[in-house]
């Protein structure tokens, strides 16, 4: 069922004006996670940190190369989540993002409900607006579902108690859940800023699998230009050149300038994406 067909069906007619776009917020949201597929990824998600919990524990101690994060599991459960959230980084997190974001309009003019969506009183930019919010709440909950997971493994196989900071010094378990509230916040902005350029693609086109792989390829695109030292003048313009930075919660005290510089990066790709989709959308003839 699409947007126009729940709000169609959901919407009355002396609704004021104040109420249609939660009511369209609301109806957008019960689609994005009734979809299936939306659920199937987000359980490919939390898959992840249960897989990496349990080889972490199976495993020999002292082992492995991988990020710091994963070496400091055993000491503390918590752990789990960070190392999951590193893990997930590069290709799953935004990958659940780009399929909300691919889907979000070229989905509606692929089964046609794109058109008769913009019969109802709710307009192109307040259409655009309430998509994109779709899209940073579900960029927010694959963040939380991820580190929520880790952290029940983690605390579950692991246990939990005081954590040792990639500083050396030591904090509190609420402090250590505090810092993985922030690292997930943090990393949900940087998703909602691919998001919107997924919107940005997703006016574009009408095939929402088109605009998922072209959304997926940009971010791809940006960890390789990403790695070539050569570039390194481009590096700091880059999005995902700041994903990185939510390890800084786990410094004391937490390392606010990178993060605050990556939060610019993210607000200024959200800003002119979202502006791009705008000004593609409104002057787009939908046919569909």
């Amino acid at each position: 069922m699409s947007a126009a067909e729940v709000l169609s069906t959901s919407t009355p007619t002396h609704t004021p004006r104040s109420r249609p776009s939660l009511r369209f917020l609301n109806s957008e949201l019960k689609i994005i996670f009734g979809r299936r597929r939306n659920l199937a990824g987000l359980g490919v998600l939390a898959v992840v940190p249960i897989v990496l919990a349990i080889a972490v524990r199976v495993s020999s101690p002292g082992g492995g190369d991988g990020p710091p994060f994963v070496s400091a599991i055993t000491g503390n459960g918590l752990f789990v989540a960070f190392a999951a959230l590193a893990v997930e980084l590069p290709i799953f997190l935004p990958l659940a993002v780009s399929v909300v974001a691919g889907d979000s309009l070229a989905g509606e003019a692929n089964i046609g409900t794109l058109r008769y969506l913009l019969t109802i009183p709710a307009g192109r930019s307040r259409l655009l607006a309430v998509k994109f919010a779709a899209i940073v709440i579900s960029a927010l909950v694959a963040t939380l579902a991820v580190a929520a997971v880790g952290t029940v493994m983690g605390l579950a196989l692991f246990g939990g108690g005081p954590m040792t900071l990639l500083s050396g010094s030591q904090t509190s378990m609420a402090d250590g859940l505090l810092r993985l509230l922030l690292a997930c916040l943090y990393l949900a902005a940087q998703f909602a800023a691919l998001g919107a350029i997924g919107l940005f693609i997703s006016t574009l086109t009408e095939q929402p699998i088109g605009a998922t792989v072209a959304t997926v390829l940009v971010s791809v695109m940006m960890f390789v230009l990403d790695s070539i030292s050569q570039l390194s003048w481009l590096h700091p313009w880059l999005l995902t050149h700041w994903w990185t930075a939510f390890g800084d919660v786990l410094r004391n005290p937490i390392a606010t300038d990178t993060m605050a510089r990556g939060l610019l990066s993210a607000a200024v790709y959200a800003g002119v994406f979202w502006l791009a989709a705008w000004a593609r959308f409104s002057s787009k003839d939908v046919t569909s």
